[in-house]
């Protein structure tokens, strides 16, 4: 259903506002340079310090630009069911392909409680959902007993799975079956996750790399191992670089030396040490990005 590379991109800021425009603008440049697929308003996109409309407009905003060129995985999660229901619903009506929902972070869920969560939001949402397992920014990991529990239910089709477990894509596919889409969270697993069985990569380097993440993934679909691993090696020292602190201040801090936005970021995320930009910078300059 899903598959390739999928940005989870950012929100641009201008004097602490959402700087449309220029969204808007990086969204064309994401699908000019072959991205297979679109995630506005996850983690990387700040959406827990967006408000409610700001949300729902980058959503809108996103989805216009994409106008059905490439499927957009609108980021509806929250840590309120409710909440999340509110936001997928928003995401379907604005006409989303399908929808990014995160586990619910902080309130420690039992996995009885994350079963309950996430039905409730199949049950009020007629769109393709994937969840978003990252325990460690959750802190509760959903397991592969409960994804199975989720996979019958219709609406439920996938997992980003940022556990940097590589065991997990294989285990889940044996207990779900092939159709299950398997996406990793973690740049850095790309190649290992596709060859556990996985579709694609919901990327956070595709930000200021979207032609090389998008070139890999073609390669592996193509077979052209030769091509794969030249370019994952390219990669590898952004895919680094990216989260040598708190995500996404060092992607924010490499957009804006790539003139695609300010690289304003909210609190509680800052701008990121002069040791680590010196490694953004030097990482963009070595796989080509910045001269």
């Amino acid at each position: 259903m899903f598959q390739g590379s999928m940005p989870a991109l950012i929100t641009p800021f201008k004097d602490g506002k959402v700087d449309y425009d220029a969204f808007q603008s990086f969204v064309e440049w994401q699908i000019s340079e072959g991205s297979d697929g679109l995630v506005p308003c996850g983690t990387t996109g700040e959406s827990p310090t967006l408000t409610h409309d700001e949300h729902k407009q980058v959503t809108e905003s996103c989805i216009e630009v994409a106008n059905g060129k490439v499927p957009v995985i609108a980021g509806t999660g929250s840590n309120s069911t409710a909440e999340a229901i509110e936001l997928t619903q928003h995401a379907k009506k604005a006409g989303a392909d399908g929808a990014l929902v995160v586990m619910p972070y902080y309130n420690k869920p039992t996995q009885e409680g994350l079963y309950l969560h996430y039905k409730a939001i199949n049950d009020a949402c007629d769109i393709p959902i994937i969840i978003y397992n990252i325990p460690g920014r959750s802190v509760v990991d959903m397991s592969i007993e409960t994804m199975a529990r989720l996979a019958k239910l219709p609406n439920i089709v996938g997992v980003k799975d940022a556990t940097c477990d590589l065991t997990r894509p294989i285990q889940t596919r044996l207990a779900i079956g092939k159709d299950f889409c398997l996406l990793t969270g973690e740049d850095g697993t790309t190649v290992p996750y596709l060859a556990a069985g996985g579709a694609g990569t919901i990327s956070v380097t595709a930000n200021i790399a979207p032609r090389m993440c998008a070139d890999l993934q073609k390669a592996w679909r193509d077979r052209d191992l030769d091509t794969v691993m030249e370019l994952q090696d390219r990669l590898m020292p952004l895919h680094q670089a990216m989260f040598s602190e708190t995500s996404p201040g060092p992607v924010k801090y490499a957009a804006g030396l790539m003139g695609k936005c300010t690289g304003e970021t909210r609190l509680p995320i800052t701008d990121i040490s002069d040791a680590n930009k010196k490694r953004v910078k030097d990482a963009l300059t070595g796989a080509g990005l910045l001269n």
